[in-house]
């Protein structure tokens, strides 16, 4: 009797096991945690929302989402590593995430060998969905082209002639300078670009790099560099007034994370991109505020809302197609439409890039603090080019 019971509950056991395992949709997500707090730990909090969200009204199609998460050791040979043991250990077929545009074209390469899904939440350069785009991946955050065709209304209003470049000298600070001059030289021919000051990422020598741009005698600068590197170039270039009487035009320097910790030394005046967290006033971004704020008790960062969107957005997407499914995931996402905090968007079935915009306005000092002052939101479809060009930019065929 005993023998038949252990028997009997064995098989019971090994029955319910396969049936256990599918009532989760694994997402196995990578990233830069250690490298890149500043971003994606507000990142993290904004994704753990989202799936807390749609698992408390049942998950997606009657199961829950479940995200492994790991962290790349910002290096593109540990993040291919990683996403490999994703895959092969924890048997995933929906990667996510990634923050370096680096790194990001690492882990797009491998999806499209490996022949999974995968979602670029925040990596910025173009080569994603363009020149190195495949079928497996797409892309959330607006690239660098979309940011700089963004802020090129206002670069060409300066008519300014003579125009200094400082970018960090990686793949997102390449594709950012390479989108300006293009566009800008298109639209006022006799430009010049005086100086670029390519800096080591994390390590830029402010004084030197100030020093340079003041010798070449810019009437603007355009900058890419962020975080740490933003903050050296920002306190230094205050102390020597190199941005006196310049304009500037700067890339995600309006994002919370690098413009909070600036403090009453935010490089007021700056064309910037960025995230007025508290002065947008749309419903769906007020919600998204609020609930925020009652999981955390603090506010939101740029990071939080990719984050949160990039969950939303494969919940939409495995929605949509009935099931995490790798050929009817891809089907489902070639059009899909998203609610985001910043409002309905869609991903595009020409280059896979999503619409969602992004805030184009000045910085200004507001009780000691910079902030987004006559800003608008841009939206990403408006900037970006037309099925027909894509077809030139991306070899690949779907």
């Amino acid at each position: 009797m005993n023998t038949r019971l252990f028997a009997l509950l064995a098989l019971a056991a090994s029955l319910a096991t396969p049936a256990l395992a599918q009532e989760t949709i694994k997402i196995g997500e990578l990233n830069s945690y250690k490298a890149v707090p500043a971003f994606l730990d507000p990142y993290k909090k904004g994704m753990e929302l989202a799936v807390e969200e749609v698992n408390a009204k049942d998950g997606v199609n009657g199961k829950k989402l479940e995200v492994i998460s790991r962290d790349d050791g910002a290096n593109p040979g540990e993040a291919v590593r990683v996403a490999d043991e994703l895959v092969t250990r924890e048997g995933v077929n929906i990667l996510a995430g990634t923050f370096l545009s680096n790194i990001g074209l690492a882990v797009t390469e491998f999806a499209g060998k490996k022949q999974v899904f995968f979602l670029a939440a925040e990596p910025l350069t173009d080569k994603i969905t363009w020149q190195n785009g495949n079928k497996y991946t797409f892309r959330l955050r607006a690239s660098t082209y979309m940011q700089v065709a963004m802020v090129m209304p206002a670069a060409i209003a300066a008519k300014k002639k003579r125009w200094a470049l400082i970018y960090p000298n990686f793949e997102y600070g390449q594709s950012g300078v390479e989108n300006f001059k293009k566009l800008l030289a298109a639209a006022q021919p006799d430009v010049q670009f005086v100086t670029e000051q390519a800096t080591p990422l994390g390590r830029l020598d402010a004084g030197a790099v100030v020093q340079a741009v003041d010798d070449a005698k810019p009437d603007a600068i355009f900058n890419l560099e962020f975080g740490t590197d933003l903050a050296k170039l920002v306190r230094e270039g205050n102390t020597r007034g190199v941005f006196k009487n310049r304009t500037v035009v700067s890339l995600l320097s309006g994002e919370p994370e690098y413009l909070d910790p600036l403090k009453d030394d935010a490089p007021v005046g700056w064309i910037v991109t960025g995230y007025p967290w508290n002065k947008i006033d749309t419903p769906t971004h007020k919600a998204f505020v609020d609930a925020y704020r009652s999981k955390y008790n603090d506010y939101p960062r740029l990071g939080s809302v990719v984050g949160y969107t990039t969950m939303r957005s494969l919940a939409a997407g495995i929605a949509k197609a009935g099931s995490s499914d790798t050929e009817k995931l891809i089907a489902a996402f070639k059009g899909l439409e998203v609610d985001g905090p910043f409002g309905r968007f869609s991903y595009r079935a020409s280059d896979h890039q999503a619409t969602m915009g992004a805030y184009v306005g000045t910085i200004a000092l507001e009780n000691g603090t910079g902030t987004m002052a006559s800003f608008k939101y841009v939206d990403g479809a408006a900037v970006l080019p037309s099925d027909a060009e894509v077809k030139k930019l991306r070899p690949v065929a779907d």
